[in-house]
């Protein structure tokens, strides 16, 4: 018989994780500036973009007690998310806020409500009594990363006002240049789509009429057959 070869291992498609992202915001003379840090050229997922804070989700954001409960507002826009009841609304929620604090050193926290002690994962973000407050952050946008890529997420974007947060900024392993740009100081950077789309739509999404409707469906951008797909849950 020949040596015939065999043929080539399929390759098994990425796994697509859960995961959420935090845009602060503030505004600054009458112009409406977010926080970005350049992720680094080691990191394997986007190194040397431009983006908003953000992570996995962690079993350990099912498991800490925040201060107050996330708002209504967010809660029935997540809840048309397929798979994504009330504990996952909030849990992703919770991990916007504990991914935030690991990277840019600012916490959106609120007194505890119970001694019980927290998850390793949040055991600094909760040293001093205090716990995680999601009442104010409003789910605006959700993306999966296209194929091919080395890693895959299945990303919700949350918007929250920067006088909520507490601390000094300090970059992290995960996150450098930390800064407040605004849209016009992120022209020439090297920015993923999913994050110029938010900042040019944020303005829009921040308008009281909107912000304050949970019937107001939101963006949910993907690849499929091959093509960019937007879609509205």
């Amino acid at each position: 018989m020949g040596n015939a070869e065999s043929p080539p291992a399929k390759k098994l498609p990425q796994p697509i994780r859960d995961a959420a992202t935090l845009v602060l915001w503030r505004r600054r003379a009458g112009k409406l500036e977010v926080l970005m840090g350049e992720r680094h050229g080691a990191s394997a997922f986007m190194p040397n973009r431009y983006v908003f804070p953000g992570g996995r989700l962690d079993l350990n954001d099912y498991r800490i007690r925040p201060s107050v409960a996330l708002n209504p507002v967010s809660t029935a826009r997540l809840g048309r998310c397929k798979g994504t009841g009330p504990r996952k609304a909030l849990a992703l929620a919770l991990a916007a806020i504990r991914e935030t604090f690991e990277e840019s050193g600012l916490r959106i926290a609120g007194p505890a409500q119970h001694t019980k002690a927290p998850p390793p994962s949040w055991a600094a973000f909760c040293a001093g009594g205090l716990a995680p407050d999601p009442s104010a952050l409003l789910y605006i946008c959700r993306a999966i990363t296209p194929p091919g890529r080395p890693r895959r997420f299945d990303a919700r974007f949350f918007a929250a006002p920067a006088e909520l947060a507490s601390g000094d900024l300090v970059p992290s392993a995960e996150l450098d240049k930390l800064s407040w740009v605004t849209q016009a100081d992120t022209e020439g950077l090297p920015l993923p789509g999913i994050t110029q789309y938010v900042i040019a739509n944020l303005e829009h999404w921040l308008n009281a009429a909107q912000a304050g409707d949970p019937a107001q469906r939101v963006p949910f951008h993907r690849m499929l057959r091959g093509e960019r797909q937007v879609d509205w849950e």
